[in-house]
């Protein structure tokens, strides 16, 4: 039985802020200190390690599942089925629903459950739940829908991931500069010939690598002490991922029976564009091959990083053509891979 992607969604927030707009920030070390280097500078450098021109962010009557609702109208409808059918809704995300001036992550009643809520489903057996899992967990929501579907349990399963990462970040930090919001989604079913999941792989390394992402206070030293932003360990996520990722993407691909020169597009977690360079010619490498210029789509430059929206946003919009160089074709192989915080790794390998 085939399981595949029937239909994708996307939605990009209006709200565009650009690297210039961060000239007046008041960025801080981890001590709390001002830097030596004026805003100009930091913000060059940030630009020519992640690739990032601008990202976008919601607008303040919009929350993450808001953004998932709206990916899910789409998706449902490019599948062409009754949502009425849907057996499952997944919602991949990390801090659930943060009202716009507010600090606190909004879970009850679960994203997943909202999303049901705006979608007007009445069928009280299409079952929703989210999913935590760091960046990659809306690949892991496209394994877990696709293991239902494999055992019966399902026919057709929504999976969305969405995120509104401006905010939960701390304004003082560099790193602020990197995250944004969006969210995509899909249909999965089985029994169609729209597409194919051939492997998929799921790996966790927490022994030391648990933190690299975290929660913690602002580098301002007079800032509120028990208001918590997104952190993370740049350098040491950077390692991790040019080390384990390229072996964990090996791992799906021999798994599936494809030859390294049948995938045409590796659609990677848009983290930072240096680093994901750097892991797909580490890939490539594995097999003794030198990556093509071509096989990497990319839409950080303009989007950002919205950490479990990256991959279905980035996918969506390749699918249906509007990423300039790039296309996916019926029968075409492709590769989702993903690493985020856990440190989880994920990936599938994927016939169009």
């Amino acid at each position: 039985m085939n399981i595949g992607i029937t239909g994708t969604g996307s939605y990009i927030p209006s709200i565009i802020t650009k690297n210039e707009d961060f000239l007046e920030h008041d960025f801080l070390g981890t001590d709390g200190e001002n830097f030596t280097h004026e805003n100009t500078v930091i913000i060059e450098k940030f630009k020519a390690i992640t690739g990032i021109l601008e990202r976008r962010y919601a607008s303040s009557d919009q929350n993450t599942s808001d953004l998932g609702h709206l990916a899910a109208e789409k998706a449902i409808q490019d599948a062409g089925i009754d949502k009425e059918e849907l057996d499952y809704i997944i919602f991949a995300h990390n801090f659930g629903d943060v009202t716009s001036g507010k600090v606190q992550g909004d879970t009850l009643p679960s994203l997943a459950t909202r999303v049901k809520h705006l979608l007007k489903i009445k069928n009280p057996k299409c079952v929703a739940y989210d999913m935590l899992f760091g960046c990659p967990g809306w690949i892991e929501g496209v394994i877990q829908a696709n293991a239902f579907i494999k055992s019966g349990l399902a026919k057709k399963c929504l999976v969305i991931g969405g995120e509104t990462l401006s905010r939960v970040v701390d304004q003082h930090d560099r790193d602020s500069m990197i995250y944004s919001d969006g969210a995509g989604a899909a249909v999965i079913e089985g029994n169609n010939d729209s597409g194919e999941i051939l492997s998929h792989a799921s790996v966790t390394h927490a022994n030391g690598e648990a933190y690299y992402l975290f929660f913690d206070k602002t580098y301002k030293n007079d800032g509120c002490p028990n208001t918590r932003y997104i952190k993370m360990h740049g350098r040491k996520i950077y390692e991790f991922a040019c080390t384990y990722v390229p072996q964990a993407m090996k791992d799906c691909l021999d798994d599936s029976g494809v030859s390294i020169g049948e995938v045409k597009k590796i659609f990677i977690h848009q983290a930072n564009e240096k680093m994901d360079e750097a892991i797909i010619k580490r890939f490539y490498r594995l097999y003794g091959e030198q990556a093509p210029s071509d096989v990497m789509p990319m839409s950080i430059h303009k989007l950002g990083n919205s950490s479990v929206a990256t991959i279905p946003t980035l996918y969506d919009l390749v699918r249906k053509g509007e990423l300039e160089d790039h296309e996916v074709k019926k029968g075409d192989v492709v590769i989702f891979a993903s690493v985020g915080a856990g440190m989880n790794i994920n990936a599938i390998v994927y016939r169009v």
